[in-house]
């Protein structure tokens, strides 16, 4: 009789440390005072991804003419922006924060992070050294990828962890535009108003670039002509921002069954004379006043929390100039804020990373 053949047995692999998840938005002033806006702008805008020209004109640019001038306008607009909670923004981060540790609960270490302000990255990574973590998860809040935000993150990260004598393992989240519980986010916000309202049309704005920030990421210098080569979305222009842009509009126009020609994807918040990505959201609105259209609902899809750029730029400026264009009814969709939904979204793109 053969002696039965022994099996090794089964390693049990124990769970050492937790996992460090570091939120992170752009940024806000920490008040709405000339001086702290001031402040903002110069961190943000000497960011060598976001104003991406040579160190020396970059810096007489900003601080000798962009920040003094701008400060106090860029104040006023944010006072109107502020409530008693402070930058939304920051409020709804967080929010989300919270939330997010409480639904991933103890193997798990929340932090929320701007990168420009505070709370800075810096904080939040100097944190997670000390409590000795066995991995970090990087989520900037931006669903689109871009080099002035999405890229700018990871070089900020990068450069903070690599004098770090232990490095863990960390992992960045690169888009989630595709992902169904961000788009079903939207859709039930819009939904809430197409149900009690007959829109004329549908506008999606996103945040806008330079062209020459789309044409340095075309590094095969094959797809890129700010056209046609955004009508799909595949391999060659996945890392593109305007064609992700325009895939998150295709994504949100099947789910809300909106018919072709009723939408229009269009880009805000240029800065400068230099050409950027087209249709501009205010020519559009003009163009839109001038077909008698005088219904509009506005998505913006390249933000998940209610900041400037929504509540104001979108919400507030666009509204009158759709009114002066002969415009009657203008509507914002919020922004996801801290809808379950996202909160949801948050918890799959950490545990799938």
């Amino acid at each position: 009789m053969e002696s039965p053949v022994l099996q090794p047995p089964v390693a049990t692999v124990k769970t050492v440390g937790k996992t460090g998840v570091l939120l992170v938005n752009l940024g806000t002033p920490d008040s709405p005072s000339v001086p702290d806006v001031r402040k903002y702008l110069r961190e943000f805008l000497m960011d060598g991804r976001v104003i991406d020209i040579p160190y020396i004109q970059r810096f007489f640019l900003i601080n000798g003419i962009i920040a003094p001038f701008r400060a106090p306008k860029s104040a006023k607009v944010y006072k109107q922006l502020w409530s008693e909670t402070g930058s939304p923004l920051k409020y709804y981060g967080n929010v989300v924060e919270r939330e997010l540790q409480h639904v991933l609960g103890n193997d798990y270490v929340v932090k929320l992070a701007m990168r420009y302000q505070s709370p800075s990255i810096q904080a939040g990574l100097d944190e997670f050294q000390q409590l000795g973590l066995r991995d970090i998860v990087v989520v900037p809040f931006f669903p689109q990828y871009a080099s002035a935000s999405t890229g700018s993150v990871y070089e900020k990260v990068m450069d903070i962890v690599k004098s770090w004598q232990v490095i863990p393992a960390v992992r960045f989240i690169n888009r989630f535009l595709e992902h169904p519980k961000f788009i079903e986010g939207f859709v039930q916000l819009g939904r809430k108003y197409m149900t009690t309202y007959e829109y004329d049309h549908i506008i999606f704005s996103y945040h806008g670039l330079p062209e020459r920030q789309i044409t340095k990421g075309d590094v095969a210098h094959t797809v890129c002509q700010f056209g046609t080569c955004c009508e799909s979305f595949h391999a060659q222009n996945q890392h593109c921002y305007r064609a992700q842009c325009f895939e998150t509009t295709r994504l949100l126009v099947r789910e809300l069954g909106i018919p072709e020609g009723k939408y229009t994807t269009c880009f805000q918040s240029r800065l400068g004379r230099t050409p950027w990505i087209k249709p501009y959201t205010d020519d559009v609105i003009r163009e839109l006043g001038a077909k008698g259209i005088k219904s509009v609902l506005a998505f913006s899809p390249s933000f998940v929390a209610d900041c400037l750029e929504t509540t104001i730029e979108v919400g507030v400026e666009y509204k009158e100039l759709f009114e002066a264009s002969g415009g009657k009814h203008w509507q914002l969709v919020e922004s996801l804020n801290d809808n379950p939904l996202w909160i949801e979204t948050l918890v799959d793109l950490v545990k799938t990373a």
